[in-house]
């Protein structure tokens, strides 16, 4: 026990704690120079059922994946402390973690070899630099519990790569960062329950947060900075964080309080892309998945800030956008909307370079049973006929929304077959403009709106 005095204000408070000391081994015949190969030497601490093992300063040369099969080795974490680099100098994952949970995530489905020898590896403050075009960071598969903390990689191809199966994975204060793939890939996976909090995510070609061909549930994104996730010009379309349901479902997710941006030159980018058209269930006709919040977020500098298609329960609200180049938000074929609390705007001190030629606006086409409440468009579209268009909707209520510049239209309607627009407030830019355009045989009840002409 050691006791230290600690002064608080004119007084002082004798502090006592207990230090505790975690037995951890370093792996003999380590050398950590950059140039010898230290790949036999980390394989065999892990098949020596080591458990802790600690990395010391230095640069590791790597160039075989180190497999970590849990029910081999028994509980095994990796631990750096900021200090011990891996250059991974061959293709496939730096570390890969080999499980055999078939379960779900519920305790009696966990079987007894899963907890007493798989559960919980970690890896905590080490970097892995890639040094080969298809090198990997880390790669799970049947985990149990996977905790990645306070891990960076570089250069290399996909940062963590989420295969197979896996449960209750959790990734915070990590630096996945310009890597020519993908930051977190969920990839052909079945996987419920996974936590990324405090992460940066940046500059990796093939996107930030991937999920393809994977049956995901219970997905949280949180008070993350998520950016640049884009390759150049002449690459396919990707996104910040991008959730694809064909063949399978991604489902219940929250991004919430996230900076998501960058940047418009990559063509079709996003900083939120979701599909949602699904699987065939026996019990249902309906393909949309969904039960997705993404609130509180500051959304900027793409060709479309929030690309929704075929997505059934959706909340959007909270959020701060700018810069969508093609457009803010763009929802197809989605049922049971809500988007409230949101912001649009154009300020002029964000005009530099091109700026000042982003579109904005908002449109939704061919969705059903939407409440829009308390949006406020406060930036001038470009080129769109209305600040906000809905087209072959059905189900339209729009109340108390502030559309603060508007140049042809605040709202348009299109073969809307039934809606509101109520105590909403429209301020024009131009003699021609008007608040609500109806078109295409819509029928939608205009009521107790204010609308104003400039002076």
């Amino acid at each position: 026990m050691t006791m230290h005095a600690a002064r608080f204000g004119s007084f002082f408070l004798a502090v006592s704690f207990v230090t505790l000391s975690v037995h951890a081994e370093v792996p003999k015949g380590l050398v950590g120079d950059g140039v010898a190969d230290d790949t036999a030497a980390i394989q065999a601490a892990v098949d020596a059922k080591t458990g802790l093992i600690e990395f010391g300063r230095g640069v590791y040369r790597i160039t075989k994946p180190i497999t970590i099969d849990l029910d081999r080795t028994g509980w095994t974490s990796l631990r750096g402390d900021g200090v011990a680099q891996f250059k991974m100098e061959a293709a496939g994952p730096t570390f890969r973690f080999i499980g055999t949970h078939d379960g779900t995530a519920s305790p009696r489905t966990v079987k007894p070899n899963v907890w007493d020898r798989q559960r919980t590896p970690m890896v905590d403050g080490i970097e892995i630099l890639g040094g080969h075009p298809d090198a990997c960071g880390i790669e799970a598969n049947g985990t149990m519990q996977l905790t990645l903390t306070r891990l960076v990689v570089r250069k290399a191809k996909h940062a963590v790569h989420l295969i197979g199966r896996n449960r209750n994975v959790t990734l915070s204060e990590c630096h996945l960062y310009e890597n020519n793939g993908i930051g977190v890939f969920l990839d052909r996976l079945n996987l419920h329950q996974i936590n990324i909090a405090n992460c940066h995510i940046s500059y990796n070609a093939g996107g930030g947060i991937v999920s393809r061909g994977s049956e995901i549930r219970n997905l949280q994104i949180g008070t993350c900075d998520i950016e640049g996730n884009m390759g150049d010009a002449s690459s396919p379309p990707t996104a910040n964080v991008w959730l694809d349901s064909t063949d399978t479902s991604v489902g219940e997710v929250a991004i919430v309080g996230c900076t998501i941006q960058h940047t418009h030159d990559a063509p079709g980018s996003a900083n939120i892309r979701i599909n949602g058209w699904s699987n065939e269930r026996p019990f249902t006709d309906e393909r949309r998945t969904g039960n997705i919040t993404i609130a509180d977020n500051v959304l900027s500098d793409v060709q479309t800030n929030l690309d929704i298609t075929a997505v059934r329960g959706i909340t959007i609200s909270g959020n701060t956008m700018w810069k969508g180049y093609a457009a803010n938000v763009v929802a197809r074929n989605c049922k049971q909307v809500v988007m409230t609390g949101n912001l649009y705007d154009r300020n002029p001190r964000y005009h530099y370079g091109d700026g000042g030629k982003a579109k904005l606006g908002v449109i939704l086409e061919d969705c059903r049973d939407i409440t829009i409440n308390g949006d406020h468009y406060g930036g001038e579209v470009i080129e769109h006929p209305a600040a906000l268009q809905l087209r072959r909707c059905d189900g339209v209520n729009i109340h108390g929304c502030s559309f603060a510049r508007v140049p042809r239209a605040g709202i348009l309607v299109d073969d809307v077959q039934f809606g509101l627009i109520s105590s909403c407030l429209f301020t024009a830019t131009s003699d021609d403009a008007i608040d609500v355009r109806q078109a295409g045989g819509s029928d939608v009840d205009a009521t107790s709106n204010r609308f104003r002409r400039p002076d």
